[in-house]
């Protein structure tokens, strides 16, 4: 049995975590975030249990490292977070959750544009109030539109195969080709022609730093106005500054984002008793063409199942052998 300190924990985590590991491993849950300051919680734990926002660079590995911890069990696929250079260094196995439900962060991403498109979030609240007039509500068919889709991994594949469906052509790039989307007749090419031609742009590639701020200035000078941009990946592939110029000016005509870069001091908790001191953010919601969401493209109960599942695998494997088929090589 291994014992492993659970941060950033919320009640559905509790849940689903605790059915998959039907008591095989004592898991610690804790409510705070992973940082330098809650490291100590994770004394006399073997491991720790991490999620997006939680804080793994080189001074909390350290931390980690002096209490005995060998294992960063993430339970999510991305790992931006982490300083892999530090964990390697201090014999740290991290692993994580390469695969939970593409379908759920693809239709989230592809609800988004609709809603966007059909101006969904005023029209209900207009019918609330008793408002039945459809001057503003103009939207246009998905067909024929060029949607460009930037990274073709499980969770791209799956959003070109839906925008397919709708009788979009799609476009897409990716440092690898995927043979199911060019099966199934999505065009691979250069980044460039995705700025050129896309009417919709679907961001679904990992974060490092050689696409940190892919859309920025620059790229959006490249894009035809009123283009819809989506993010449901990382959120620094935005640069926020440009994307609100960019709406003031109307290049971009709709933004759906489901992450946000300064996201760890505002997702995943109840804020609305509070002053949001974020100006950027609190600038975005002011615009009547931006959807955003708390970073909820992945909460499906599928999905759920599935992260609880791996990670629980993940630890059990690095009990057994010292590592996990999971672990993040490099």
């Amino acid at each position: 049995m291994v014992k492993i300190g659970v941060f950033s924990t919320k009640a559905y985590d509790r849940e689903f975590l605790a059915a998959a590991n039907d008591e095989r491993h004592e898991l610690c849950f804790f409510e705070p975030q992973l940082n330098l300051t809650t490291a100590a919680l994770a004394r006399d734990c073997e491991g720790v249990c991490a999620f997006v926002n939680d804080v793994l660079d080189a001074r909390v590995i350290a931390l980690l490292a002096e209490q005995k911890v060998r294992l960063i069990a993430l339970r999510c696929a991305g790992f931006n977070n982490v300083d892999l250079a530090a964990a390697r260094a201090a014999g740290m196995v991290v692993g994580r959750v390469p695969a939970y439900s593409p379908h759920a962060v693809a239709e989230h991403a592809v609800a988004l544009m609709l809603a966007l498109d059909r101006k969904l979030h005023r029209a209900y609240n207009r019918v609330r109030e008793g408002n039945f007039a459809l001057d503003g509500l103009l939207g246009f068919d998905l067909r024929g539109k060029k949607a460009g889709v930037i990274g073709t991994g499980q969770i791209g594949a799956v959003a070109a195969r839906i925008l397919g469906g709708f009788g979009c052509r799609v476009l897409a790039y990716d440092v690898v080709e995927n043979q199911e989307c060019l099966r199934s007749g999505v065009e691979y090419g250069p980044i460039e022609k995705i700025w050129r031609e896309a009417d919709i742009i679907t961001l679904h590639c990992p974060l490092h730093a050689e696409n940190y701020h892919l859309i920025d200035t620059a790229a959006l000078e490249r894009m035809k106005d009123g283009v819809m941009i989506i993010n449901t990946s990382r959120g620094g592939l935005v640069d926020t500054g440009a994307a609100i110029e960019g709406l003031k000016s109307g290049r971009i005509g709709y933004l759906g984002l489901d992450v946000y870069e300064e996201e760890s001091e505002l997702f995943f908790e109840d804020r609305s008793g509070s002053i949001l001191r974020d100006d950027m953010f609190s600038r975005l919601l002011t615009f009547p063409n931006v959807i955003i969401t708390g970073h909820q493209a992945f909460f499906t109960k599928e999905a759920l199942e599935r992260i609880a599942e791996t990670t629980i695998r993940n630890i059990s494997e690095f009990e057994g052998a010292g590592s996990c088929s999971n672990a993040i090589e490099g």
